[in-house]
């Protein structure tokens, strides 16, 4: 395998194990690839369900799936693109080929993470085939990548700021704009501040919703969530849908968002919202936890539990409206940053996300 000079990575050696940071070597890029030296890369809560076991792909790998930066070489085939070019990652492409993709529902392509079980780069010291976690591992100072994985940058935005495109932004924005279709003066709930739930709160004031409470377990959370647009904030506690109802003259919201993925949350979410209301789940749970309904409640709210899988989003369309609310000041991508971070600082911004601290960490490289 034909190698440049190695890069130091974050790689998660095993189920459950310690992420470590330590050197890879990549190849160069092959037909239809690009290697790409990262600005920036944002630490998801994905990063640590992959770490964690809760997501399951192959392992060892080089995790990280929120990122941009610039061309550095590209392989045979690639026209789109350029050395010197600045871009952000996608880590969901797809292959326009499978049903999904055939009803325009891209975000739901069914090969879009065939690419995490490729081999992408080896381990300096023992040499250990390592996998790109979730197809592009940008917790890397460069990264090789399938030209589908590589969308340019929208003009006008710092090539840092532009990572958080990548996974939070498009997540949180979709969430709202795409699966639960919020119009304006409706009311909406957002469940977690954490990126995502940061960058959907931002969202929802964009939709013009008319009342946005935000609810999370940390109180300290509270100046982040109303600088994104919140107008109530509550920390989660069993009376949550009771004082949501007491927000909203005793109806409940229109639109819930949940972005932590626990069943009592996804419940809550759910309890939360009115008669006939909406309610997207956005964050990722374990097979453990069982949300529960029984069949008179349902006729009876008349309610809409759906999924949303990276916002029902597809990239390639999304991006450039995201990039004009980013550059007409209606989306502020570096509000949803609480920490700027070296590599090695990803496992403790894992310590922090258990803890439920912060917004997005970023690492800079």
């Amino acid at each position: 395998m034909a190698v440049r000079t190695a890069v130091r990575a974050a790689v998660v050696p095993a189920t459950g194990a310690p992420l470590e940071i330590t050197g890879i070597e990549l190849p160069e890029p092959g037909p239809g690839q690009v290697r790409v030296r990262l600005a920036a890369a944002g630490v998801c809560h994905s990063d640590l369900s992959l770490s964690n076991g809760t997501m399951r792909v192959p392992l060892p790998a080089v995790l990280g799936h929120e990122g941009a930066g610039t061309v550095v070489s590209v392989g045979e085939g690639v026209t789109h693109l350029a050395v010197g070019d600045a871009v952000v990652l996608n880590w969901a492409p797809s292959c326009g080929a499978c049903h999904a993709c055939s009803l325009g529902e891209v975000w739901l392509c069914a090969d879009a993470l065939t690419g995490a079980a490729n081999i992408h780069a080896r381990r300096v010291d023992d040499g250990t085939d390592l996998h790109p976690g979730l197809n592009v591992a940008a917790f890397a100072e460069e990264t090789v990548v399938d030209a589908g994985c590589v969308l340019p940058c929208p003009d006008g935005i710092p090539l840092a700021d532009a990572a958080l495109l990548g996974c939070a932004v498009l997540t949180g924005y979709g969430a709202v704009h795409h699966s639960a279709k919020v119009r304006e003066g409706e009311t909406v709930a957002v469940f977690g501040v954490g990126g995502v739930g940061l960058a959907t709160l931002q969202a929802a004031r964009i939709a013009g919703a008319s009342k946005i409470v935000a609810v999370d377990v940390s109180p300290e959370k509270e100046e982040l969530a109303r600088a994104a647009g919140a107008t109530d904030y509550l920390v989660a506690s069993d009376t949550t849908a009771r004082e949501i109802r007491a927000l909203t003259a005793k109806q409940g919201v229109d639109v819930a968002v949940e972005c932590v993925g626990r069943a009592v949350t996804i419940r809550t979410a759910w309890e939360s919202t009115r008669r006939g209301g909406r309610t997207t789940v956005v964050g990722i749970g374990g097979k453990d936890q069982q949300v529960t309904f029984n069949a008179l409640e349902i006729f009876h709210w008349g309610r809409t539990l759906s999924g949303c899988v990276y916002g029902n989003a597809d990239p390639a369309r999304d991006l450039p409206v995201l990039a004009e609310h980013v550059r007409a000041g209606r989306l502020d991508l570096g509000a949803l940053v609480t920490e700027r971070i070296a590599l090695d600082g990803i496992p403790a911004a894992f310590e922090n996300m258990l803890a439920g601290k912060g917004g997005r960490a970023l690492v800079v490289f």
